[in-house]
């Protein structure tokens, strides 16, 4: 029974905030009927919300369980401070990112009233490969990760995603190369951003740092310095004892 419940709420892994009892069912393979049932224990419990559409997501219960866990509090925390002095630089949208999986999971995001509408919120997650702070991840995350990413497929969210293997890895290179990633309209139309990497006392790259913008009005050779700074703090910061 638990197992089958860790598989529904497996689920919810991904893009798409919200499921239905039927995509469930198809990602899981389970019937309806027990579905339905562990979907109504687990509304009961606070972990998982019903939004009145027939469909599913997960609730506050879940957030702040995760929000307890150390290794992703202590990054925020971290992070935090220097995220916002990066959000009062450029009063645009300004993410802190790590790697779940196949995907980018965004655990902080700061934005004004006329920051762009950005596709992204605390606890959201988009495909590693269609994000600027998802290719910074994928470029350091090894071959085998990018293999995954491949295998699994390069879905074409806008006409602009890179969906051709042989490109990615070209694009991936230069990013290891400038130690930047920079993305233009290829996880939402009129959206651009520069992310750059933040790494531990290893040197591993453990997130991502970006700032979104409106395509139209981006300026990323002013940019990249700025990002790069902050990367760079904030792996200080990790890097030194607690």
């Amino acid at each position: 029974m638990l197992r089958r419940a860790f598989v529904i709420l497996d689920a919810f892994a991904g893009s798409q905030e919200e499921q239905t009892i039927t995509g469930i069912c198809r990602k899981t393979d389970l019937p309806p009927s027990t579905v339905h049932r562990m979907l109504a224990t687990m509304v009961d419990w606070g972990g998982v919300e019903r939004t009145g559409r027939g469909r599913y997501r997960l609730g506050l219960k879940f957030w702040k369980l995760g929000s307890q866990v150390p290794q992703a509090r202590q990054l925020r925390d971290i992070a935090l401070p220097f995220l916002e002095d990066l959000y009062e630089a450029t009063h645009e949208v300004v993410h802190l990112g790590v790697r779940d999986g196949l995907d980018l999971l965004y655990v902080e995001k700061i934005s004004g009233r006329r920051s762009v509408q950005a596709m992204s919120g605390v606890g959201r997650r988009l495909p590693l490969y269609a994000t600027g702070p998802g290719k910074v991840l994928l470029a350091h995350g090894g071959t085998e990760l990018l293999d995954d990413v491949i295998a699994h497929g390069l879905v074409r969210r806008t006409e602009y995603t890179i969906t051709d293997p042989a490109q990615l890895r070209r694009a991936l290179a230069e990013v290891r190369k400038t130690g930047v990633a920079v993305s233009r309209n290829e996880a939402s139309m009129g959206t651009a951003s520069v992310a750059a990497p933040i790494r531990d006392s290893t040197g591993t790259v453990v997130a991502s740092v970006s700032v979104v913008m409106p395509d139209d009005r981006i300026d990323v050779p002013k940019l990249i310095p700025l990002v790069k700074t902050v990367a760079r703090a904030i792996s200080r910061q990790n890097t030194e004892p607690g």
